[in-house]
């Protein structure tokens, strides 16, 4: 094998160093055909939408995005922002979905709706118009689309080749079947509209805008600068006003949920039951320490609080609601012992069981065989580095089954019919690989095996490939924290080398994990860094209590815990003591910063990219769970800033951010620029015109990590190659 040094210019380049990559796996419901999106040879961020047959075993495409439209795609700025907080990237075909009977499938593309039905050789542009539909999906039967379009709610019906129109409303500060920013952001509710299964109603909201501050900021692009109106709900302000309602197809008329006198809530669910006349709400509380199931009956609407959940000090949300066909019951998850599970319980709320148990999370349902009474759900039961797929009764809870075996990261995806599951599989040695297999784990067959082979593009490199060691210590005060560490390139024991603490450090996330990952710790590591990352409390996947001791305490225990890997870390006699630095982004960012200035004994250099700075500055729903409202919890708001601890920066530090965010708003940090200029402190800074929150695109990603290795080096004495 003769070895290639990994630069960063070809981490970012095509064909894609970890292998062919599949997106957008999804099994047709019937179990036939699993579907997926890939990138072209030549361009990975070009997605095209491919098939394999499970019966021939033949992988074939479907549709070639270049095919139906080539040219720029103009992204309305709805758009643009649903697809960031949805996560998605790329051009062409980057999102679709199957009709619930398996036999058609529907995917915007450029703006516009094609529709394909199995057997057809085209697929047919049913939407073609100037304005841009988001929120594209399949009524339940598969006789209608629907989607909105300029804040109003439109189906189309597939027999009748027809659209209609079925609000009106919506228009300025109105918007009819939308979800609010911080539902999109911070409840992960992208959507504002829920079809009935019988396909008789649709469930929608109503929501005013006017009561949210609204923010004039710009969007500074290489050569102009845009004035964006937004409506920002910050920490401690007003939020938007939310309705929810029960529209009849029949007459189009909207009969409204009575939510309650306190309308300063949360609408973070909306489901429906089996019967197309209950549907069910969680209505959450300001300050998130109450969230409540109830059931609506319709035509009355007359209402049934079934379920309540309270915390001292807030409440996660979940997707783990199932209302089950063959019983009045559902399954719901709870963190009520310290740990998420999932239970049983009746349709009037009572509990019947508790399906699974232990110091241990349940990270979301997969699968419910109702025949046979059986729940397949993914969980850490066996490490919280490892993501696996289990099977019980919920019927008799008691025996846990672990269907994946394969020590790793799986993502599992099982057909309506539950005959099959794709597993999206990785482990830190292994890049994705996606199998198709029966419920019981045996493997079907192949649809990604991406062996690392001579014609692999990860094969040149694989010599010089470092591999992640994983391991635990114990605090001061005797908490197990998790971390993994990458030696440096040519490893000397006798030698010293700098480090890099590579965190993220917020809720909600997690970093060590057995599972391939960002090349960033690799590279870093490669040019002579040890790199180093620790899950402190307050992320994920450890349970209620290791989560908790962030509330009304941001950048602190995070900070302390840093603070404790750093000096687990100094113990390696390998490790230069006084080169150690840290970088993140988001949090990690805020965490970088809190870290440079709270701690500048222990970090020498920082790197902090797009970071929030004063958590006033913040969204509420985020925000208001771990800190609480800032009008009367000012002191934790104050002492969670970094502005307190700013002009403590002793070593080098440079910040970065996308001057077109609007998650974490640029003024973060350009009001700290400005506190620190105003006290005649050094840093450094990156700005870069026209990105938002995730910085994403080809050449600016090349640009920013050849920034980052380029400033430690700098500061660390390092030879830029």
């Amino acid at each position: 094998m003769s070895a290639k040094q990994l630069t960063v210019e070809r981490i970012y380049s095509s064909p894609e160093l970890s292998g062919k990559t599949l997106k957008g796996l999804k099994a047709s419901p019937d179990g036939k055909r699993v579907t997926f999106l890939q990138g072209k040879k030549d361009d990975y961020e070009r997605l095209d939408l491919w098939q394999f047959d499970v019966a021939t075993q033949k992988t074939s495409l479907l549709f070639d995005s270049d095919e139906l439209h080539s040219g720029e795609e103009n992204l309305s700025d709805e758009e643009k922002a649903r697809r960031e907080r949805l996560r998605l990237s790329g051009t062409g075909i980057v999102s679709y979905e199957w009709s619930d009977d398996g036999k058609a499938l529907f995917f915007p593309l450029a703006g516009d709706i094609y529709y394909w039905r199995v057997g057809d050789k085209k697929a047919r542009k049913i939407i073609s118009t100037p304005e841009f539909e988001t929120d594209v999906k399949f009524s339940p039967k598969g006789n209608f689309i629907s989607y909105i379009r300029e804040q109003n709610l439109f189906i189309f019906d597939l027999k009748k080749n027809k659209e209609v129109q079925l609000t009106t409303q919506g228009k300025g500060n109105i918007k009819m079947g939308m979800a609010e920013f911080v539902a999109q952001e911070e409840m992960r509710r992208m959507s504002g509209y829920w079809w009935a299964p019988d396909e008789s109603k649709i469930a929608l909201t109503r929501v005013d805008e006017s009561t949210v501050a609204e923010v004039t900021r710009s969007e500074i692009y290489a050569d102009d600068i845009k004035m964006i109106t937004q409506r920002y709900p910050f920490a401690g302000e007003a939020n938007v006003e939310i309705e929810l309602g029960i529209l009849n197809l029949a007459d189009k008329k909207i009969s409204w949920v009575d939510l309650g006198k306190d309308k300063d809530m949360y609408l973070p669910r909306v489901d429906w039951t089996k019967n197309s006349n209950v549907l069910s709400y969680q209505w959450q509380s300001r300050n998130q320490q109450s969230l409540a199931l109830t059931l609506v009956d319709y035509p009355s609407m007359e209402q049934k609080v079934i379920l309540k959940e309270t915390s001292t000090t807030w409440v996660n949300l979940h997707d783990d609601l199932e209302f089950l066909k063959d019983t009045k019951a559902f399954i719901w998850a709870s963190e009520k012992d310290g740990f998420n599970h999932l239970y049983l319980h009746d349709l009037e709320g009572k509990q019947l069981k508790q399906i699974t148990q232990g110091d241990w999370v349940v990270d979301e349902i997969s699968y419910i065989d109702e025949e046979h009474k059986n729940i397949y759900f993914l969980a850490r039961k066996d490490t919280p580095t490892e993501k696996h797929l289990y099977k019980t009764s919920y019927d008799a809870p008691g025996k846990i089954t672990r269907i994946s075996q394969r020590d790793g990261f799986h993502s599992i995806k099982f057909s309506e019919n539950g005959e099959i599951y794709i597993d999206d599989y990785s482990s830190i040695t292994t890049p994705p690989q996606v199998s198709l297999h029966q419920p019981d784990g045996t493997q079907i067959s192949w649809l990604n095996q991406n062996i690392v082979d001579k014609k692999h593009p990860l094969y040149a490199y694989m010599k010089d490939w470092i591999t992640p060691e994983f391991g635990t210590f114990q605090t001061k005060d005797d908490t197990t924290l998790y971390y993994r560490l990458i030696k440096p390139a040519n490893f000397d024991p006798k030698k010293t080398y700098p480090a890099l603490v590579y965190l993220y450090g917020g809720p909600h996330a997690q970093l060590v994990t057995n599972r391939w990952e960002k090349f960033l710790p690799q590279y870093m590591a490669q040019q002579g860094y040890v790199v180093f990352t620790v899950d402190n409390r307050g992320s994920n996947y450890r349970g209620k209590a290791f989560e908790d001791p962030i509330y009304k305490a941001m950048g602190g225990i995070e900070v302390e815990d840093q603070i404790e890997g750093v000096k687990f870390l100094r113990k390696f006699p390998w490790v230069d003591k006084n080169k150690i630095g840290v970088h993140g982004h988001s949090y990690g960012g805020y965490m970088t910063l809190m870290a440079m200035f709270k701690a500048p004994e222990y970090f020498k250099a920082g790197v902090s990219g797009a970071p929030v700075t004063d958590w006033r500055l913040y969204d509420t729903h985020y925000t208001e769970r771990y800190m609480g409202n800032p009008k009367t919890d000012s002191k934790a708001y104050e002492n969670s800033s970094v502005f307190p601890y700013a002009l403590n920066l002793k070593g080098p530090l440079l910040i970065y951010h996308g001057m077109a965010d609007d998650n974490v708003l640029f003024k973060n940090s350009t009001r700290l620029y400005k506190l620190l200029q105003d006290n005649n402190i050094p840093f450094y800074m990156m700005d870069y015109p026209g990105k938002k929150h995730g910085i994403r695109g080809k050449t600016t990603e090349m640009h920013r990590l050849n920034m980052i290795r380029d400033f430690f080096d700098l500061q660390f004495g390092l030879k830029s190659n």
